[in-house]
C-alpha cells in the first residue's frame, strides 16, 4: 500500500442532534468540529486515532481496552465527576436536641455516559465492550480508576437507529490511581514508611514472603499474625478480607484484623518481627 497524503481537510461545525419518531429533535451539541478527508472521500470525527487527533476525543479504557481502538464507537458525554453517598442511621433521642447521626461507610453509586456511533462500526464489537466488569478510566479523570460492573440493558437498537445510547456504570465508591505503581522492599531490615498519596483511607494489597511466624504491625499496632510454615508467600487484600496464594485460600494462616488495617492519608509507618524478606503493596492510595 502506498502512502496517502491529504494536504488540505477543511473543518465544519455541526450540530449533533437525535431525531425523535414524532418529527422532534433533541440537540446533543453545537458546533461539534467535523472534517472532510478529500482523499478517502468521507466526513471524519477529529478523534480518529488513524489521523492523529486522539488527544481530542473522549475516552474510556475498560481493563486495558481503549474506546478509541473500537471502530465507529462514539462517546459522546463522559460522567460528570461526583461524590459518593455517606450511608447514615439518625436517631431521635427523648430529651435531647437534635439528633445523633451514625456514619455507616460510602455507598456504590452509577455513573452515566452517553454513546454514539459514526462512520462504519462493528455493533458486536461494541456490545461485547459494555458486556464487562472489572476497571474503568474515564479521559475527564485520566489518572485513576473505578472498579465497576455494568448491570443495566444497553439499548443497542436504539444506538444503531438514532446513533446514540446510553450506559450505566455501577461503580464502587473509591477510585484509585492509573500512575501509581507496586511500592516494593526487598530484604527489609527495619520499619519500612509508605504513603496514602489519596484523600481517604486506603487499605492495600499487602504482599509478602518470608518464613516462621512474621508479626505485621501498622503504626505501631500489631495488626496481623501470619504462619508461613506452609508456604513462604502469602498475598493479603485488606479490602476484600480475604489471604491467599495464587488461587489458594490461606485465610487458616493470617489471624489478625483486616479492618483496621487502614493506611491514614500522608505517612505511615509499617514493621514486624519474624523472618520477613519481602514485602509489597498496592493500592496505597484511594480517593473518594
Amino acid at each position: 500500500m502506498g502512502t496517502k497524503y491529504v494536504l488540505y481537510m477543511p473543518r465544519y461545525y455541526c450540530t449533533i442532534m437525535e431525531r425523535h419518531l414524532n418529527g422532534e429533535d433533541t440537540i446533543y451539541k453545537e458546533n461539534a468540529v467535523v472534517q472532510y478527508n478529500d482523499v478517502d472521500n468521507e466526513y471524519f470525527y477529529p478523534g480518529d486515532k488513524d489521523n492523529g487527533y486522539e488527544n481530542m476525543r473522549n475516552y474510556v479504557i475498560q481493563n486495558g481496552l481503549d474506546s478509541r481502538y473500537l471502530k465507529g464507537l462514539l462517546i459522546q458525554e463522559l460522567p460528570s465527576i461526583s461524590k459518593p453517598l455517606m450511608r447514615t442511621s439518625i436517631e431521635q433521642i427523648d430529651g435531647r436536641d437534635g439528633d445523633v447521626i451514625t456514619r455507616l461507610g460510602y455507598s456504590a453509586y452509577e455513573k452515566k455516559m452517553k454513546i454514539g456511533l459514526f462512520g462504519d462500526y462493528d455493533i458486536d464489537e461494541i456490545i461485547s465492550f459494555f458486556n464487562t466488569s472489572g476497571t474503568v478510566t474515564f479521559s475527564n479523570e485520566a489518572e485513576r480508576y473505578y472498579r465497576y460492573d455494568i448491570l443495566d440493558a444497553v439499548d443497542y437498537e436504539r444506538l444503531m437507529r438514532f446513533r446514540t445510547a446510553e450506559i450505566t456504570y455501577h461503580v464502587q465508591p473509591f477510585k484509585y490511581s492509573t500512575l501509581e505503581k507496586m511500592k516494593v522492599f526487598d530484604n527489609p531490615t527495619s520499619a519500612i514508611t509508605v504513603r496514602n498519596n489519596g484523600n481517604y483511607v486506603s487499605k492495600p494489597i499487602i504482599h509478602i514472603k518470608g518464613s516462621g511466624t512474621i508479626n505485621l504491625s501498622l503504626n505501631g499496632v500489631q495488626l496481623f499474625r501470619i504462619d508461613m510454615s506452609t508456604s513462604n508467600s502469602i498475598t493479603i487484600d485488606t479490602e476484600r478480607l480475604e489471604a491467599y496464594n495464587d488461587d489458594v485460600l490461606m485465610n487458616r494462616y493470617v489471624v489478625g484484623n483486616y479492618d483496621k488495617f487502614m493506611l491514614k492519608v500522608g505517612s505511615n509507618s509499617v514493621s514486624w518481627d519474624g523472618q520477613l524478606t519481602y514485602i509489597a503493596f498496592e493500592n496505597l492510595s484511594r480517593w473518594i
